[in-house]
């Protein structure tokens, strides 16, 4: 029988509504019964028993904010009556609490082995402005050379972006890091780097970030220094398809996968089916030694104190409360509060306060100890749980996640977007409903988990769906032809 609601964890003083629920309607749980004072929306709360103003409201097991008025038993939750606890910086103490995961045998995919020894899930050729300048340009050598697109070269896609030029300090170093991180990311089977000749972030600027990465497999043009630049680019385009046309798929472990987690358009089931699913994936993965990276670090306000205590050593804690406060930081310094949170789409789906969108935002980290924390454009170094220093922007963050090295995106969503990123960026819907509106939208479908399905049949489900995605099937925005990227602009612009 399906689900009507669910109570997350025992001690929650509010459930959820799993689908509709009508005013009068009986509401039976083990320790409870109450009668619902008014309609509850899907995604929605209702309260368990009354609550008096100023008292918490548990959801998760943890607060997600206080009432603001004196609450009935049976009444719906929502912005209009409660708010949220959260505060400016804080100070964080050290308790550990995680579990090592149990090692498995690592499975395999069907993937690109590169000459550096990274491992691609795709063979396409990449064309990276260095400036926004020359985004047409780019454009129009893309839409010249789709005729390569076959067995051997999987896409031919430019990357336009506003950025490279009159920027200052670290703002233009992050667009730097960003740029060169894509140019050497193991998905492009070759890479052609666009300039224009005077820009900040020049060509020979990029070189030096570079630094001893394999370069056999791009080419740079300025565009400045050719007659017919469009002409030039064609030519590199078809000189790397060249290179390109002897390579193949070849079974690679998963150890070698690093994944993405990202969730965008959330909505009050998302932190109940998908984003679990993708926590318990998260788990099978690294169990396998693999690499997940989760990153919305505004997202992670009133639930950092899970991942913080998930931290392996005392070195990865400090780097995390770093990671926190550092973004709490960049917010107060632009004058703004940081709990501005959730987005209008977040709140009509039954999402509250940024303690109830983060409670259930960092469900897609699992259990695994974080074993990494990232700044801001660096790559991967250790395997397991990563933390990545970006905002909650789906396209900068999913932007972010591909130049630290992600193959894959995992991008959960309950009321949808058509977005792509750098890399193959898989659509998980928090309910059924969604898949059969938007079904080019979404890739794989959560919303079961509260009507047929058991997290862990469907995070295995998920995972082999993965492994085939990783093996080259497309998801639904690649069959579309979308490949977007975004960079954080966080600076002066001259």
């Amino acid at each position: 029988m399906k689900k009507q609601w669910i109570q997350i964890h025992p001690n929650d003083a509010v459930a959820v509504a799993l689908e509709p629920l009508g005013k009068g309607q009986t509401i039976v749980g083990e320790n409870f019964e109450v009668t619902l004072k008014e309609d509850i929306p899907q995604g929605h709360k209702f309260t368990l028993h009354p609550i008096k103003k100023g008292e918490a409201l548990l959801k998760y097991g943890h607060p997600i904010g206080e009432a603001t008025q004196d609450i009935d038993s049976g009444s719906w939750v929502h912005t209009h009556n409660m708010k949220t606890r959260l505060n400016d910086e804080l100070t964080y103490e050290y308790h550990p609490d995680f579990k090592p995961l149990e090692k498995k045998d690592p499975r395999t995919f069907m993937g690109y082995k590169r000459e550096n020894g990274k491992a691609g899930v795709r063979n396409e050729i990449w064309i990276i402005p260095t400036v926004g300048c020359v985004n047409n340009t780019a454009a129009a050598i893309e839409k010249a050379c789709q005729d390569l697109v076959g067995e051997n070269v999987e896409a031919v896609c430019a990357f336009g972006h506003p950025y490279g030029c009159s920027q200052m300090g670290d703002d233009q170093e992050n667009t730097r890091k960003i740029l060169s991180d894509l140019i050497v990311h193991p998905n492009a089977g070759g890479v052609l780097v666009l300039g224009l000749g005077c820009e900040n972030s020049n060509i020979s600027e990029l070189k030096k970030l570079l630094g001893d990465e394999d370069l056999s497999r791009v080419e740079f043009v300025n565009s400045q220094d050719y007659e017919d630049e469009i002409e030039e680019g064609i030519n590199r385009v078809r000189k790397l398809a060249e290179k390109m046309k002897d390579d193949k798929r070849v079974p690679i472990p998963v150890d070698e996968l690093i994944i993405g987690l990202k969730c965008g358009g959330s909505d009050g089931l998302s932190g109940i089916t998908a984003n679990p699913t993708v926590g318990a994936f998260s788990d099978l993965l690294v169990a396998q030694g693999g690499t997940t990276i989760l990153t919305e670090v505004p997202e992670m306000f009133g639930a950092e104190t899970l991942l913080m205590n998930r931290a392996a050593n005392e070195e990865i804690f400090d780097q995390t409360v770093e990671l926190i406060n550092g973004f709490k930081q960049y917010f107060k310094a632009n004058h703004q509060v940081v709990y501005e949170n959730p987005s209008p789409g977040n709140k009509k789906g039954g999402i509250s306060t940024l303690e109830d969108k983060s409670l259930g935002c960092t469900q897609k980290s699992g259990s695994a100890p974080v074993e990494g924390v990232l700044s801001y454009g660096e790559r991967v170094k250790s395997k397991g749980l990563n933390l990545l220093q970006a905002p909650g922007n789906d396209l900068v963050a999913a932007t972010a996640l591909a130049a630290s090295g992600a193959q894959i995106v995992l991008f959960t969503t309950g009321r949808g977007t058509p977005f792509a990123s750098p890399v193959p960026t898989i659509k998980i819907s928090s309910n059924s409903d969604l898949v059969r509106r938007k079904p080019k939208w979404i890739d794989f479908n959560c919303g079961v988990l509260v009507e047929d399905t058991t997290l862990p049949e469907l995070a295995n489900q998920f995972f082999d769906f993965v492994i085939d995605t990783a093996s080259g099937r497309k998801t639904t925005s690649e069959e579309a032809g979308f490949h977007d990227m975004a960079i954080f602009k966080q600076g002066v612009t001259l």
